[in-house]
Parts: C-alpha cells; sequence; structure tokens
C-alpha cells in the first residue's frame, strides 16, 4: 500500500519524519509532498532519504512552467492521485486546512487533494487561538461533512510560548487513524508475536546437511501481517532467501537446535507465538569432521530433535500457542492428533501433496482447528492465509485474557 505524506510549514514539521518510519513499520510506502513554507524547516533530502522515494516540492519543477515546461509535472498531480491508497496531512496548518475546505488549488498539494478519491486524514498543529477561531473550525466541519478524518490536536505548550490546545497529536492516534482508512485493523495492539519461519538445517558433514522445502514465506506473511495490524513480531528463522519487515525483531537460526534456544530465550515476552517453521524432525547422530566421499554405501544414524512446540506449551502461561502441521496423508486425524498432545489452542494444517499450494508457493489451502472450531481456507494467497490466522488469535484472545505481571 502506498500512502502520501503532505507536510506543512511549521515547528512540527520534524516530527513527520518519526511519521514516515512509523508508516513503513507497518508496511507502507511512504511519498512525502513538502508545500514551500514546510522546506524552510526540514530540507527535502531528509524525507528523500527516510522513504527512498522522490519528494515533490514544486508543481512544474525549479524553473516553471514558463521557462521549463515539462509536461510529465504538470500531470504528475494526477498520477500521484491515483496511485495512493490514502493522503496524510501531518502537521496540516490553519492555511492547509482552509485551502482544502475552500477547494483551492495553488500548489502541488492541494491539487492532489482536489485530484485524489482515496481517503483523507488531517493532522492539524497550530497556536491555539489560530485553532479556536471561528474559520478554523468551520473550515475543519466542512471537511468532516465531506469524509475527511481529523485527528484532533494535543492540549499542552506550544512552541510559540502559549499553553492551550494546537500541539500535533500523538503519533500513535496518527497511525492509527491512518491504517483505519486503509482498512487495517490495528486489533492486535499490545500484542507481542513471536512467529518462527522457514526450514532447519541439521549438518551431515562440513558441506552437506538435511532439510526440507520450506520457503518462509508464510512466516514472513503472518510478520509483515502482524505488524500492520499493530503487533510487536519477534521473526525467528531459518536460512531463507527472503527480507524480513522491517520492524520485525528478527533471530537468524539454522539448526533445530539453535531455534530451539532463540525461541525458548523470546518466549517469556511474548504473549503469542505462532510456529510455521518447518523444524527437522531428525538429524544426525554425529557430524562427520570431513566430507564424506563417495566409495561406496554410506549409513546416516540419525536421532529425534527437540519437540519445540511441546516444551513451549509445558512452560507457557497465558500465551497463545499456535502450532503449523504439513500433512499427506490423514490430513485432518493427524492434526488433531497434534492439537491435543501438544496442548495447543489452535493447529494450522496443509496437504503439501497438492501441487502449486504450501512448499515453495505463494499460495496456501488449509484448514484452521482449534478445540471447538474447523475453518476451512481455501486456496489463495499466502497473506490472506495470514490474515485467517491472525483473526483467530484475536478470537482467542477474548476466551485467554493476557497475564498481569
Amino acid at each position: 500500500m502506498k500512502v502520501v505524506l503532505g507536510v506543512c510549514g511549521g515547528i512540527a514539521a520534524y516530527k513527520a519524519a518519526e511519521i514516515v518510519r512509523l508508516l513503513q513499520d507497518r508496511g507502507i510506502h511512504v511519498q512525502v509532498v513538502m508545500t514551500e513554507a514546510a522546506q524552510e524547516f526540514v530540507r527535502p533530502l531528509t524525507f528523500a532519504a527516510l522513504s527512498g522515494e522522490k519528494v515533490i516540492t514544486e508543481m512544474f519543477g525549479a524553473q516553471g512552467p514558463a521557462s521549463n515546461p515539462n509536461i510529465d509535472s504538470a500531470i504528475e498531480h494526477i498520477a500521484v492521485a491515483q496511485s495512493i491508497d490514502a493522503l496524510l496531512v501531518a502537521p496540516a496548518t490553519a492555511d492547509l486546512i482552509a485551502k482544502f475546505a475552500q477547494g483551492i488549488a495553488n500548489d502541488f498539494l492541494t491539487t492532489l487533494y482536489l485530484a485524489t478519491t482515496a481517503p483523507v486524514v488531517i493532522a492539524p498543529a497550530m497556536n491555539v487561538n489560530m485553532w479556536n477561531h471561528s474559520a478554523t473550525h468551520a473550515n475543519i466541519e466542512l471537511l468532516k461533512s465531506r469524509g475527511v478524518t481529523i485527528v484532533e490536536p494535543d492540549s499542552g505548550y506550544l512552541a510559540c510560548g502559549m499553553t492551550g490546545t494546537g500541539r500535533l497529536a500523538d503519533d500513535g492516534a496518527i497511525i492509527a487513524a491512518v491504517m483505519e482508512a486503509l482498512g487495517i485493523s490495528q486489533d492486535l495492539s499490545g500484542e507481542t508475536l513471536l512467529i518462527t519461519a522457514g526450514p532447519t538445517r541439521e549438518k551431515i558433514d562440513p558441506v552437506r546437511y538435511l532439510t526440507n522445502r520450506s520457503s518462509g514465506r508464510m512466516g514472513y506473511a503472518l510478520a509483515e501481517a502482524a505488524l500492520r495490524r499493530g503487533a510487536r513480531v519477534l521473526l525467528v528463522t531459518g536460512p531463507v532467501f527472503l527480507t524480513p519487515p522491517g520492524a520485525a525483531e528478527v533471530s537468524r537460526v539454522e539448526s533445530a537446535e539453535e531455534m530451539r534456544h532463540a525461541v525458548l530465550k523470546l518466549f517469556p515476552e511474548a504473549t503469542v507465538a505462532i510456529m510455521t517453521a518447518a523444524v527437522s524432525d531428525y538429524r544426525p547422530s554425529a557430524v562427520a569432521p570431513h566430507k564424506i566421499k563417495r566409495d561406496g554405501a554410506t549409513t546416516l544414524e540419525l536421532q529425534p530433535t527437540a519437540d519445540i512446540l511441546k516444551e513451549l506449551s509445558q512452560k507457557r502461561k497465558s500465551q497463545i500457542i499456535i502450532g503449523f502441521a504439513a500433512e499427506t496423508e490423514n490430513v485432518l486425524e493427524n492434526a488433531r492428533k497434534k492439537l491435543i498432545s501438544k496442548s495447543l489452542d489452535a493447529i494450522v494444517v496443509n496437504d503439501v501433496s497438492h501441487e502449486g499450494v504450501g512448499f515453495d508457493s505463494d499460495r496456501n489451502a488449509v484448514t484452521i482447528i482449534t478445540q471447538g472450531e474447523v475453518i476451512e481456507v481455501p486456496e489463495t494467497t499466502k497473506w490472506k492465509v495470514a490474515q485467517r490466522v491472525l483473526d483467530q488469535v484475536v478470537g482467542l484472545r477474548r476466551l485467554i485474557p493476557i497475564a498481569k505481571s
């Protein structure tokens, strides 16, 4: 998803840098549009470096339309307006609010506002007397009547030396309003999700190992979806070729024992554990010190690895624990046995004998089994499967309150 962040001229303009970061933490692409006055407080380079996107500061380019006509610049507001999922203005000055309310389009930001059909969120920041002026309140009410979301300013000491309402709202309130405008729930706010992803590798000799086909995509989709829904995410990942979500706290492991150690260390911080990793069930009893030569038959003796899920269930307080299972036969029967034997709150099972879903795919088809419910999720993207799993977390939390320390 993409959001344009409009930054207006005011001392609170510097706070927009943190808003960029918080939106990015939730997987949102951000492009900044600055008014001329905003550039007196923060340089465009700051936002370009943070967002990795071009910062738009003028309507027609550096020289203006008369000396440097540029068709791309002239219609850029239309292209941007059509490409975004929301427009956020923070901080929004009294001047900008008045222009939005009266339909004045004399720079890129005001023209963009008229050209977009995306949801609009405005976070005002100004002097207390300007905020309390009847003209400002009339403009605010007019914008509200048109469907614009207003994140009301806070009260306190203002940069002008006065005390009263006019401070830019708290970052959390602004981000929550944007996520709501995007249709992304913040129902996991306050939760810390411990998520495992990917395969593990068990060494045979210095160049060989036992592993499986897990790509890590399901776990990574869950991590990103949880972040967007307001959770803190602790991601323990096996060796995969994926980039983790920027705000996830990542622990990289290789073997099943390394994953066990990382998970047990982080588990006390978690309120929810979702174990999507395909952890090796067996490892070689001994690792050959040198490469095994191909000079005849070789016998590989294996021993079982630790059952991480079962161990977590024995250590939990009020944590919700959800397991994943990949099966090829008696799918539901085997999943129910694991649900009970490992004392899980839910298990997500898929039939990996079907081609095109599960391992090495962006798609999946699963069944979510709880102690009293069976939910079929037909073939869809792993992102949508992740959302369905997190919906179950929300439902389970109503039954299992977080223990107070």
